[in-house]
């Protein structure tokens, strides 16, 4: 008789045995088809030493292609992020308004934006940028890049933003305005500190987007980023599949490391918030206090955050 758990009966003999031998069928299936790309890989060419070699004997590859490549990237990633992080909160917030004046502008903008493709926002913005604008033609890719990841990156933060203060308890708002803070003080001091831990992995989600999404402009815009750089490797080095194994290894490089971080600051604010709590102590001159006495601090009217 199988162990009953909490969602499904536990497996028994029978069953495991079929687990493993799934298991092992599809790890034969994943050989069998690791083994088929490398066999016509060799076949073609594609495994040659001296197209893997290049990228460890000459440093010309890093310093004329990859790394300026990757300083595009990140430079367009970085100021999409900057300001597309505030313009979400913002936007997220405005939609939460109990003034319809704010909120159906700003939901119709979310909309707006959220709905077009990012690719086509590039195209668009760089355009607006040629006909209306003195920006330079050769600055003008990057200024488009950065405005279309900005204007779909904050449309969908503001949804994240959104749903993480719906998340939390109606509790929390509702005990402060009992103590008497106003609508503003609510949401920078109670709600959104709060909201962060919650919407940090969704808004990491959508870093790593932005970081990946630079690559349209290069494809379409002629941006100097990673992925443009790739077609001048190949076409010097004519290694163009060991040129994007190499690339994707830089990307998969650098969106581990904002993960990483992010998970470092996830727990290092979850540490803040257990912390955080007053600590009572015994009364300094040695009186007793009645039961119930001190059990809670009182908040009082210097609690309230000054407007």
């Amino acid at each position: 008789m199988s162990n009953l758990s909490v969602l499904y009966d536990a497996p028994g003999p029978r069953a495991k045995r079929r687990n493993h031998l799934l298991t092992v069928a599809f790890v034969l299936v994943l050989l069998a088809g690791l083994w088929w790309i490398l066999a016509t890989m060799n076949e073609r060419g594609e495994l040659a030493a001296d197209k893997w070699s290049v990228f460890v004997t000459d440093s010309r590859i890093w310093t004329e292609f990859l790394l300026p490549g990757l300083q595009a990237t990140l430079t367009a990633a970085a100021l999409a992020m900057v300001i597309a992080l505030p313009l979400g909160a913002l936007l997220g917030i405005g939609r939460l308004s109990d003034h319809w004046w704010i909120s159906k502008p700003v939901g119709a903008i979310v909309e707006f934006f959220r709905a077009i493709p990012v690719l086509l926002m590039m195209i668009f913005a760089n355009e607006a940028y040629a006909l209306w604008t003195d920006v330079d033609r050769a600055d003008r890719p990057m200024y488009a890049v950065v405005t279309g990841l900005v204007l779909y990156n904050a449309s969908v933060l503001a949804e994240v933003v959104r749903a993480g203060i719906l998340s939390l308890p109606r509790g929390q708002r509702d005990a402060a305005q009992a103590i008497g803070m106003r609508k503003g003080q609510t949401m920078s001091y109670v709600l959104l500190p709060q909201a962060v831990t919650v919407m940090l992995p969704a808004i990491v989600s959508q870093l790593v987007v932005i970081v990946k999404d630079t690559a349209l402009g290069g494809a379409v815009l002629g941006y100097s980023e990673l992925m443009r750089s790739i077609g001048l490797v190949s076409a010097n080095y004519g290694n163009v599949i060991a040129s994007l194994v190499v690339v994707a290894l830089i990307f998969i490089a650098v969106n581990s490391l904002l993960t990483a971080f992010a998970g470092w600051l996830e727990a290092k604010l979850r540490r803040g918030k257990r912390s955080t709590g007053k600590v009572l102590t015994a009364d300094p001159a040695g009186a007793t206090a009645a039961p119930g006495v001190g059990a809670a601090p009182v908040v009082g009217a210097d609690d309230v955050p000054k407007p």
